[in-house]
């Protein structure tokens, strides 16, 4: 992937990740989602006092794109104050997989590093339509 294309999916990722609402954990997360048709979609981590309630910035992302119409995906920016760059939890990588584990992840803290992976490489054997037979 084209490392313009990158920045500019982690630069989206930062700025959406400073609209953040997490009163509870301080702990701010930015995702910037690029569809095959070539539009990028955003989302941030929205908490809640009930917290099984609050939604992650990878869904929030993801759940904009479909709302839009989009169903395919190349890549995803997730972008984290961590000192290491964070992971998508395991609900949203479950979520992502309904998608195509062939999903490109950036993972970037504010620092500048990146992790470049996939989500396959992270949920090898997620819970899919096969599994339904």
């Amino acid at each position: 992937m084209d490392e313009r294309v990158i920045q500019q999916l982690i630069d989206e990722a930062k700025k959406v990740r400073e609209r953040a609402y997490a009163p509870y954990s301080n702990f701010k997360v930015g995702a910037a989602l690029l569809s095959n048709s070539g539009k990028i979609y955003t989302g941030c981590n929205v908490e809640n006092a009930s917290y099984g309630a609050a939604i992650c910035a990878e869904r929030s992302a993801a759940v904009h794109a479909v709302a839009m119409g989009e169903h395919s995906f190349k890549a995803m920016a997730v972008v984290t104050a961590s000192s290491k760059p964070g992971t998508p939890c395991g609900i949203c990588r479950q979520f992502l997989s309904e998608f195509g584990l062939d999903l490109k992840l950036f993972l970037a803290n504010l620092e500048g590093e990146v992790v470049k992976t996939t989500l396959a490489e992270y949920f090898p054997a997620p819970f899919s339509p096969d599994s339904l037979d």
